[in-house]
């Protein structure tokens, strides 16, 4: 399963672009939410998802902030990075399926305008290791 190596990784299974391989914030400060497809392979078909929070809402990282359901379950989504909400992808929220699909492109779920410096996201190496070990 790929693993991009420009993305950070928490151990929840969620995953940030944007930010530069030191953790420094890159640009705006604005980084995109999603989900690895290795949880939405182990999650099955998604058929619904859910955010408790919307744009100008804050997030932080590590606390739920939604949850994805699919044929097998329900699942926490947790937010790797704490700050503002500054879009959610309206079209995952209509069609889940697009997680499966392209978890990585399409299937984003939401930006966060990055409030303070993330603390323990993993690299796609380290990431790659937890998901074997599981």
């Amino acid at each position: 399963m790929s693993v991009p190596e420009q993305l950070r990784y928490s151990e929840e299974h969620e995953w940030v672009a944007g930010l530069d391989p030191a953790g420094d914030e890159a640009g705006d400060g604005i980084v995109t939410v999603g989900i690895t497809a290795h949880a939405a392979d182990a999650l099955g078909e998604i058929v619904y998802i859910e955010l408790q929070a919307g744009e100008g809402d804050t997030v932080e990282a590590g606390e739920p902030c939604g949850e994805v359901e699919s044929t097998k379950s329900v699942s926490d989504i947790y937010s790797p990075v704490s700050g503002e909400i500054t879009a959610i992808n309206t079209a995952v929220i209509d069609e889940p399926k697009v997680i499966n699909d392209d978890p990585y492109g399409e299937g984003w779920i939401f930006k966060v305008r990055v409030s303070e410096e993330p603390g323990d996201l993993l690299d796609s190496e380290a990431y790659d290791k937890l998901i074997e070990e599981n």
